[in-house]
């Protein structure tokens, strides 16, 4: 057989000319990762919470592995689920005894059972789950991707869960008190809270938090503030309450002002102390940005998780021209002032459930001295001979809110800008370099 005969049993015409790859034609490149990962994070991380999660096999081993990698130190009971085993009818005998094995173990206190897509498709009967077992409460959180398009909302899933499951609608309110929603850098609600208590204010609790008692804890605040703009379902749960509700952050010279008046209105603060204290965090803000440390730099942010929003307010207030910002998850009330102002500040396309194919397009059409972006983003940028990060492990982990973290995140992004020469000498070094053809698919 030459080299350009087929084998026998493929009858594909391996002599005719070959279309080239057109990625302009493939919007199949993973966006984000299985959402349940989302879910698996929060939960994992919450003292006495022992998940339980129903799926097939080849998602149960790669979830547990990103989730380990991400520093979860507590193992996942699952019951083993293959073609057989899901063909058979017993998955809800395998769910059940998932949950009695989990609820047996050291220091239990809740059972969240994470249903995917397996589960749902092959017949798990969610209404015939146990509610409970031995006193200890078993959560249902379903997060198949099919319905919840991104991890960062199947965070949302599970955390208003089992917020609704330990919400006493009898808890006293604490007064002038604020319940904070949003993975932020530890050392953020700690500067609020301390900005907070200048006004006559506190802060009570921050969700997603490390223990089942900071859930009932929460339904105690007389006002919620959604830092993060895909915690909607946990913001509803709170606001069944009556609580008060402040959506954006406290970010940059603006935002942080008007952060801050309008979580001293929630609750109830004194008006001249509140302004005051406002005041203050504006001019120092004002100061720092009076040089327009970033002016003539284009830079483009893309993220998973909404979040990206209030790093492109920093970018523009800084002197940035910041004319593409896009996420993965879906519009919603909880983002539209932030929205709102990046559009009213220069910034041409705010994108949702974007593809990694809008972001290379994004760098097509614009000329970005530093991408802000995902990893695949990111590594396409670079490709190109533009500095670029991935925004979760670079800029998620430092302080973000107040002036405090609008320097830290302005001075990173002028860190970076300095690095340009770097790439070009890069790319000058390996323009010689043929890239090889693209597979076939």
């Amino acid at each position: 057989m030459t080299e350009q005969q087929s084998p026998s049993f493929d009858t594909t015409d391996q002599t005719a000319s070959r279309e080239p790859f057109q990625e302009s034609a493939c919007k199949l490149h993973p966006q984000t990762m299985c959402p349940a990962f989302g879910a698996l994070r929060v939960l994992s991380r919450i003292e006495g919470a022992q998940p339980a999660m129903v799926t097939d096999q080849g998602c149960l081993y790669g979830l547990t592995f990103v989730t380990h990698f991400y520093a979860a130190r507590k193992s996942i009971v699952a019951p083993a689920l293959g073609s057989t085993e899901l063909s058979s009818g017993q998955i809800q005998e395998a769910a059940e005894a998932a949950i009695v094995e989990a609820a047996r173990a050291d220091n239990v206190s809740v059972v969240p059972v994470i249903s995917l897509c397996v589960a749902e498709t092959a017949g798990l009967a969610e209404e015939l789950l146990p509610m409970e077992i031995d006193g200890k409460p078993v959560v249902l959180v379903r997060v198949p991707a099919y319905a919840i398009h991104s991890h960062p909302e199947a965070k949302d899933v599970a955390l208003s869960a089992m917020l609704r499951r330990f919400n006493d609608a009898d808890a006293v309110t604490e007064e002038k008190t604020l319940v904070l929603i949003g993975e932020v850098f530890p050392a953020d609600p700690l500067l609020i809270d301390g900005v907070l208590r200048k006004m006559g204010g506190r802060v009570l609790v921050t969700l997603p938090g490390r223990h089942v008692d900071e859930l009932t804890l929460a339904g105690r605040g007389a006002a919620v503030a959604a830092l993060h703009s895909y915690y909607r379902e946990t913001v509803a749960v709170l606001r069944e309450r009556g609580v008060g509700v402040i959506s954006g952050a406290p970010i940059g010279m603006n935002g942080s002002a008007a952060w801050l008046r309008a979580v001293g209105a929630a609750l109830d603060l004194d008006e001249d102390v509140v302004a005051q204290v406002a005041d203050e965090e504006e001019q120092k803000a004002r100061e720092f940005l009076a040089a327009r440390p970033l002016a003539g730099a284009t830079i483009m942010v893309s993220g998973y998780e909404g979040n990206e929003m209030l790093y492109a307010r920093l970018l523009v207030e800084g002197g940035a021209h910041v004319p593409y910002v896009s996420t993965s998850i879906g519009p919603n009330m909880l983002a539209a002032a932030d929205e709102a102002w990046l559009k009213a500040h220069g910034v041409e396309e705010v994108m949702y459930r974007k593809t990694l194919e809008d972001d290379q397009r994004a760098i097509k059409r614009w000329t970005f001295d530093l991408v802000i972006g995902t990893t695949a983003s990111a590594a396409y940028a670079k490709e190109l001979g533009i500095p670029a990060v991935y925004f979760t492990n670079i800029l998620s982990v430092r302080p973000l809110f107040l002036s405090g973290g609008m320097i830290a995140s302005i001075a990173m992004a002028q860190d970076l800008l300095n690095r340009r020469p770097i790439y070009r000498r890069m790319l000058d070094f390996f323009k010689d370099v043929q890239p090889p053809l693209h597979p076939r698919l």
